[in-house]
């Protein structure tokens, strides 16, 4: 027969959300970060297509 869980504490259950949370932040840091290299034009580590216009002039 199926025996029901355990239930998980609160403290393990806002550990793991924290982790994830934190996660997504830090994801979020490096997106900007990544983002603002490449519009001052600094980036050395992200290769991207240039326009043909951009070249031209």
């Amino acid at each position: 027969m199926a025996v029901p869980k355990k239930k998980t504490s609160k403290s393990k259950r806002d550990k793991r959300k924290a982790t994830w949370k934190h996660k997504a932040v830090v994801e979020a840091q490096k997106a900007l970060s990544l983002g603002k290299s490449i519009l001052t034009g600094r980036s050395t580590s992200f290769i991207y297509p240039q326009d043909e216009e951009e070249e031209e002039e």
